[in-house]
């Protein structure tokens, strides 16, 4: 079946599981099987807990076939369910094959696989949805390139299901076959229509999405005045919302608020083309302009860009229409719009914090960034530990060193419309990637960087992790100082030492020593001494979040280079600071804020 992801997660956790696995696979042509660590012989992976793989799984956008209880999967992704748009199939097999139950994404496939998988291993699809099963067809999910418009839906389909025909016509767009499989009658009682016209009346009307809408703009337009343009314009077209399949203009508005505004009211994606593309429809313009091709480069933009998507046998059906300050043109393509292949997305950049590595530690939203990305840019070790996250992306690694040119890169492939992660550890803008991002748009002045979409997303630091570990010694006033000297001057870094020594600050120190420097963090040590008492808790926190993390407290007289490396964040309490013995005689590390002003009237009062 070539409809089937490779990426599909098929989860064993038994031996007769394990076996029907490689079976589901064969059936499918696709898939990874997954085993229980000790229970499953020879999987493609083993995993040592099934539910905290099912949840990773899932969060990748990757199908799940279980092997198991429905009740299983129920349980482990009941927390993570979102829509039916955006939920991947996730399907239960009995272990004995005998039953085959699509839980979630049945108009994502789930349905079709089902039945696939049930009539290769002898046994019965529990396929649920009402229209697929008695219909053959999701009527409320049409396929991609069609819509269904608002409508009395269920009231039709109730009518289909207790056996009246359908009678169906198709008045504009290519034929969908998807409708055809309806029971029909040439006197049919339940109409279907597939029509882009605005007053088309039917039972359940279908819009082929082949409608390209054309807009430009003068800078900054108003979005309100460019929205009622296009209800305008669609309205005196006589074309329904749910027909448009794009919105295009010039590349130089890719990053128009107004335009991007009605694309994102329309549902559709916003396209853009170069001058020099939008300049070979100038033959077929209605309206060309001296005025648009010395401002722009080319003799029209509306009307150029809808009929560039539309493409060579596309008609303009509404030319150019203007309003003080926007332009709106519409052209209708004879097949349906592959969105895909027209001109260029504005392009989007996400800057990604994933924490210390671990899927856990990471952020919904970040997740979710990294599964829409066609592009990941980072370092070669942060991609790796994205783990099934990133499967099917374009990766582009690098090494240490390297940090402008994974900042270009990422630039780039997004200026090129690509939508792009750069990802960093941490958070990526502490110490990280986020500030060289804008600060190369400040130094270069790529009008192409400037147009993408940019978009930043926190994660957990790594100071912010190290004090959850040991208890809340950030709890009053701190900061972070970077002892590396490769981009500050020490002079600087002195400095700052100085007066967070005087402001009796709690100091979490980022890159504290490496090979080559080995004197920073003593002379930081020896600053604090001059200002704060010689048992001030200082925290020692490796590797975090990752295998071999150790937490330990020391104090600061007793702090030894030795002991810490580049994978170590140290944290040196204020002169407040409290360390509080454990009964495993381990410590917890605090900073009073104050409270205890508050602990002490209150006793008071109550004495």
């Amino acid at each position: 079946m070539n409809s089937v992801r490779k990426d599909a997660a098929i989860i064993a956790l038994s031996a007769k599981g394990g076996a029907l696995a490689r079976r589901v696979q064969e059936i499918l042509g696709a898939g990874e099987v997954l085993g229980l660590a000790s229970r499953v012989a020879g999987p493609d992976r083993t995993v040592a807990s099934v539910s905290d793989t099912l949840a990773e799984c899932f969060g990748a956008g990757r199908p799940i076939i279980g092997i198991c209880a429905a009740g299983i999967l129920i349980r482990a992704l009941s927390a993570s369910l979102g829509s039916k748009q955006s939920d991947p199939p996730v399907i239960a097999v009995a272990e004995d094959g005998s039953v085959v139950v699509p839980l979630l994404g049945g108009h994502h496939q789930a349905n079709r696989w089902a039945v696939t998988l049930a009539a290769a291993l002898g046994g019965v699809a529990a396929v649920t949805t009402a229209s697929d099963v008695s219909l053959g067809v999701a009527l409320d999910e049409p396929p991609a390139g069609w819509r269904l418009r608002p409508g009395d839906y269920k009231s039709a389909v109730a009518r289909l299901l207790a056996g009246e025909k359908a009678k169906i016509l198709v008045e504009s767009g290519p034929t969908p076959d998807w409708l055809l499989q309806l029971p029909q009658a040439a006197e049919g009682t339940v109409s279907i229509l597939v029509s882009d016209r605005a007053d088309a009346r039917a039972n359940l009307v279908y819009a082929p999405q082949t409608i390209a809408l054309g807009i430009g703009c003068e800078r900054l337009a108003d979005a309100a005045e460019v929205w009622t343009l296009v209800e305008q314009s669609l309205a005196e077209a006589n074309i329904a919302q749910e027909a448009i399949g794009c919105v295009t203009s010039i590349a130089l508005k890719a990053a128009e608020p107004a335009i991007l505004g009605a694309s994102r009211r329309l549902g559709v994606p916003a396209r853009f083309f170069d001058a020099a593309r939008l300049e070979q429809e100038t033959p077929r313009l209605r309206n060309p302009s001296d005025l648009v091709y010395r401002e722009t480069g080319c003799h029209g933009v509306a009307e150029g860009a809808a009929l560039a998507a539309v493409g060579a046998e596309g008609d303009l059906i509404l030319p150019k229409r203007r309003s003080q300050r926007a332009t709106c043109a519409i052209a209708r393509s004879r097949a349906i719009l592959e969105t895909a292949q027209i001109g260029r997305a504005r392009g989007s950049l996400a800057i990604v914090g994933i924490g210390p590595g671990a899927a856990e530690a990471r952020t919904h939203e970040v997740d979710a960034a990294v599964r829409a990305a066609s592009d990941l840019v980072g370092y070669k070790l942060y991609l790796d530990l994205l783990g099934p996250l990133a499967e099917r992306k374009a990766r582009h690694g690098y090494e240490l060193g390297e940090e402008e040119m994974r900042v270009r890169i990422a630039l780039d492939l997004a200026a090129q419309g690509r939508d792009v992660a750069l990802v960093c550890s941490g958070d990526a803008g502490i110490y990280a990637m986020a500030t060289l991002v804008f600060e190369l748009i400040d130094r270069e002045g790529n009008v192409d960087w400037a147009r993408v979409e940019i978009i930043g997303l926190p994660g957990v630091s790594a100071m912010q992790t190290a004090a959850a570990r040991i208890g809340a010694p950030l709890g009053h006033d701190f900061c972070a100082i970077s002892l590396s000297d490769l981009l500050t001057p020490w002079t600087a870094i002195e400095l700052r030492l100085q007066a967070a020594a005087e402001g009796d600050f709690v100091i979490a120190f980022y890159n504290p020593v490496s090979q080559r420097r080995r004197t920073q963090l003593a002379a930081a040590k020896d600053i604090l001494l001059r200002h704060r008492p010689a048992e001030t808790p200082v925290v020692l926190a490796r590797n975090l979040g990752r295998d071999g993390e150790t937490v330990h407290v020391v104090t600061l007289t007793d702090l030894k280079i030795d002991e810490v490396d580049m994978l170590t964040l140290v944290i040196v309490g204020a002169s407040t600071t409290r360390a509080v013995a454990r009964p495993d005689g381990g410590h917890w590390v605090y900073t009073p804020r104050g409270y205890a002003k508050k602990m002490d009237a209150s006793k008071a009062e109550r004495a």
